[in-house]
């Protein structure tokens, strides 16, 4: 098996064939980086987006906890990561209020 290369310039991103949209990652980010977008062709009708990719901190809670090894987080030496801001803590509350779903722009 190969390993995954990091997309340019990306923190966090996700291997779609593996992921199942059981929607754990969006739940634990608490920088509102990820959501669930309607995706009809998928198992569950949606799938994991990253939205908001400056604002990853790196904190890797994604990446630790999702079940199926689909969710990757870019090396501290590799990205400089964002800040845990207020506005980025609002955002993932956001989120999770609107049952994980991408929030309207």
């Amino acid at each position: 098996m190969s390993v995954m290369a990091a997309p340019e310039e990306t923190p966090v991103w996700v291997n779609t064939t593996r992921c199942k949209a059981c929607d754990v990652c969006v739940s634990l980010c608490p920088a509102g980086v990820l959501a669930m977008v309607p995706a009809p062709g998928s198992t569950l009708g949606s799938m994991i987006e990253v939205v908001e990719p400056t604002s990853c901190i790196g904190c890797r809670d994604c990446e630790l906890h999702c079940p199926d090894f689909a969710i990757y987080v870019a090396e501290r030496g590799e990205f400089k990561f964002a800040k845990l801001t207020d506005e980025a803590k609002a955002r993932a509350e956001a989120v999770k209020l609107n049952a994980y779903r991408k929030l309207s722009a």
